[in-house]
């Protein structure tokens, strides 16, 4: 009997939130690639978070932030919370379309179903079409997928063109999206530390920390970072519930030489409370699709 010595590939389950066609699975599929990946969706962030500290998924993928919406809050939170690793990230451009059933035009569409930024960032195109009546939902994918379920005519969504595909839907607008520069920054999350999944230098981190009871802690902490050359590119607050006026700062910081970084994390430490890295990996790129 002949032994096959050929690598078997271990399939990589991979959380996201929404159904199967929303940004978060093109995201998944541009980080990770389409072969030997499962995608579970997930409806919520938190329960996306809670696949996997629960271990029924690989690998979790959050968007962070959106270039025109600003932060999601609440999944820094949940990131914290979760004590997750940020293993990588991806910069994905959203193109929104308006999808519904083949063989109907926009003058036939009386409703549009999305999750509200998506709705948001499409205002502009629908405000030459003041007969359709735009409705929230949880997500762009799952509107897309309950078009085709009930097979409803003179229903819309404003969805990506993966879900459109995988719902039989026609794309009968495309790019309706006011801002054709918008992207949606992602988070690869894995639940250890590690190194990123392509496994290259890593050249950006996540810290999440409190600060020390000094007069000034913020200010030497910034001061800190500027003498060892280390570049900041966002600084989040958040306020710490039951604590009034103290806040919890998630800071991200290229790294171009690692041992002047841990030398800043040395010297930023006094400055400090409830100090964590959150993640450090390589930073990610602009992807068109």
């Amino acid at each position: 009997m002949m032994q096959n010595n050929s690598r078997i590939l271990k399939t990589k389950r991979i959380a996201i939130q929404g159904g199967y066609g929303a940004f978060h699975e093109i995201a998944a599929i541009q980080y990770f690639g389409d072969e030997n990946i499962e995608i579970v969706p997930r409806n919520t962030f938190k329960d996306l978070f809670k696949a996997l500290k629960e271990g029924v998924v690989d690998y979790g993928i959050t968007a962070i932030e959106n270039s025109l919406a600003g932060s999601i809050l609440p999944n820094y939170t949940l990131l914290l919370e979760s004590k997750m690793k940020i293993i990588g990230e991806i910069y994905l451009r959203i193109k929104q379309n308006l999808v519904a059933l083949p063989g109907q035009t926009i003058e036939d569409i009386k409703e549009v179903y999305s999750h509200p930024m998506a709705i948001l960032q499409c205002q502009i195109f629908f405000d030459d079409y003041p007969q359709i009546k735009l409705i929230d939902s949880i997500d762009t994918a799952l509107s897309a997928k309950q078009i085709a379920d009930e097979k409803s005519l003179g229903i819309g969504a404003i969805a990506s063109d993966l879900a459109a595909k995988k719902y039989g839907l026609e794309i009968i607008a495309p790019e309706i999206e006011t801002h054709k520069l918008n992207y949606t920054r992602f988070l690869i999350l894995h639940d250890r530390n590690g190194s990123s999944f392509y496994d290259r230098d890593i050249n950006k981190a996540s810290l999440s920390f409190s600060l020390a009871d000094q007069i000034g802690s913020l200010s030497k902490i910034l001061s800190i970072f500027s003498f060892h050359e280390i570049n900041l590119t966002k600084i989040q607050s958040m306020p710490i519930i039951g604590k009034e006026w103290e806040y919890q700062f998630y800071v991200d910081l290229e790294i171009t030489d690692y041992d002047r970084y841990q030398h800043s994390l040395s010297a930023i430490a006094p400055f400090t409370s409830d100090f964590h890295i959150l993640g450090e990996y390589y930073k990610g790129e602009k992807l068109l699709d």
